[in-house]
C-alpha cells in the first residue's frame, strides 16, 4: 500500500514539474488548450516571460523567440533585365513580432521566410539592368524590404533589412567592365588635358592683349628673361637683339648703293 501511494505521489509530482515552464526575457509562448488556440496564455495568465503553469495533459505550448534572426540566403541564379547573367546573394534580419501568427499562419515561419527571400530576390533583381544593380543598391534593398515585410505581415513577421550582400559576374563581364573603366578613364584624362589646353590658351591670348595696348611690358618680359638666364649656369647664352636697333644698319649701305648709281 505504500509503495503504491508512493508511485501515485511521484508520478503527479512529475506530471506537476512537467507543467511548470519558465521563459527567458526574449521568448514567449503559444498555449494550445485541447487543440485550440488558448489567447489568455497559462493558468497564471500571460504567454511569459516567467512562470507558466500548464494544465497537465491538456494544454501543448510551443516557445518561439522574440530575437531578430539573421538569415543568409544563399546565391540565386539571376538574369537581369539586360540578359546579363549572375549570382547574387543575401542577408534578411527579421522577428516574430506576433507569436501565435508566427506559429498558426504558416508551418514554419523560419522556412518559409528563406523561400520567400529566394523567390524575391530573382523576381526583383530579374526587372533591374546590371548598372543599376551595381550602383543603386540602396534603392533595390528598400524595394526588397518593403516587398518580403508585405507578405510576412499576415505571419506576424517583421523584416527589418535586407542587404544584397554579394553580385558574382561572369568572367567576361569583368574584363568588359574593366576595358569601359579604363576607357573612361582615358576620356576623362583627354578632357582635362584638352580644358588645360584652352585655359593656357585663353590666358596667352590674355598676355597678347596686354602687350599690345601696353609694348612697354614686352620690354620689361624681356629684361626679366635675361635676369633669368643670368642666374643659371651656362656655358651658352642666347642674347635676343630687337630687330629696331639693328634696322638702321640694314638700311644704311642700300641707301649708299643708290646714291653711287645716281
Amino acid at each position: 500500500m505504500e509503495i503504491g501511494v508512493f508511485v501515485v505521489v511521484f508520478i503527479l509530482l512529475i506530471v506537476i514539474l512537467n507543467s511548470i515552464r519558465v521563459l527567458r526575457e526574449y521568448e514567449r509562448a503559444v498555449i494550445f488548450r485541447l487543440g485550440k488556440l488558448a489567447e489568455g496564455g497559462g493558468i497564471l495568465g500571460g504567454n511569459g516571460p516567467g512562470l507558466i503553469l500548464l494544465i497537465p495533459l491538456i494544454d501543448k505550448m510551443v516557445k518561439v523567440s522574440l530575437r531578430t534572426v539573421v538569415l543568409d540566403v544563399p546565391p540565386q541564379d539571376v538574369i537581369t533585365k539586360d540578359n546579363v547573367s549572375v549570382k547574387v546573394n543575401a542577408v534578411v534580419y527579421f522577428r516574430a513580432v506576433e507569436p501565435n501568427k508566427a506559429i498558426v499562419e504558416v508551418e514554419n515561419y523560419l522556412y518559409a521566410t528563406s523561400q520567400l527571400a529566394q523567390t524575391t530576390l530573382r523576381s526583383v533583381l530579374g526587372q533591374v539592368e546590371l548598372d543599376d544593380l551595381l550602383s543603386e543598391r540602396e534603392k533595390i534593398n528598400a524595394r526588397l524590404q518593403e516587398i518580403l515585410d508585405r507578405h510576412t505581415d499576415p505571419w506576424g513577421i517583421k523584416v527589418s533589412t535586407v542587404e544584397v550582400k554579394h553580385i558574382d559576374l561572369p568572367q567576361e563581364m569583368q574584363r568588359a567592365m574593366a576595358r569601359q573603366a579604363e576607357a573612361e578613364r582615358e576620356r576623362r584624362a583627354k578632357v582635362i588635358n584638352a580644358e588645360g589646353e584652352f585655359q593656357a590658351a585663353a590666358r596667352l591670348a590674355e598676355a597678347a592683349s596686354i602687350i599690345a595696348e601696353h609694348p612697354i611690358a614686352l620690354q620689361l618680359r624681356f629684361l626679366q628673361t635675361l635676369t633669368e638666364i643670368a642666374a643659371e649656369n651656362n656655358s651658352t647664352v642666347l642674347f635676343p637683339v630687337p630687330i629696331d636697333i639693328i634696322r638702321p644698319f640694314l638700311q644704311t649701305p642700300e641707301g649708299g648703293r643708290s646714291q653711287a648709281v645716281s
